[in-house]
């Protein structure tokens, strides 16, 4: 995954809060890193999803939000941040509702 971060930043250097975060808890990056990959390839391919079920799983936003704010410093964290601003309207509606947006910001 990190060689596939190395070729998404054309080989720029991730800033040292990514570094920090990879060395303290690995297995966050890395699965931060494969929520990238999938976020990509689902936008990428329109027919990932039937339209039977246009939702495959549930997610908990208050969580989402809150490790968002915790992770800002990484650039990982604030690319998924702005691919869900932009690509999904109920991620979107739920961060403009919220009233400790400066957390975010």
């Amino acid at each position: 995954a990190a060689g596939l971060w190395t070729v998404f930043t054309l080989g720029g250097v991730g800033s040292k809060a990514s570094a920090q975060l990879e060395h303290c808890s690995p297995l966050a990056s890395q699965s931060l890193l494969l929520l990238l990959i999938f976020f990509y390839f689902f936008i990428s391919d329109n027919t990932a999803f039937s339209s039977s079920s246009p939702h495959a799983f549930q997610i908990n936003f208050n969580s989402l939000y809150t490790a968002l704010c915790e992770q800002q410093k990484s650039d990982q964290a604030t690319l998924l941040l702005y691919m869900l601003l932009h690509q999904n309207s109920n991620v979107r509606t739920y961060v403009l509702a919220r009233t400790d947006i400066e957390n975010l910001v």
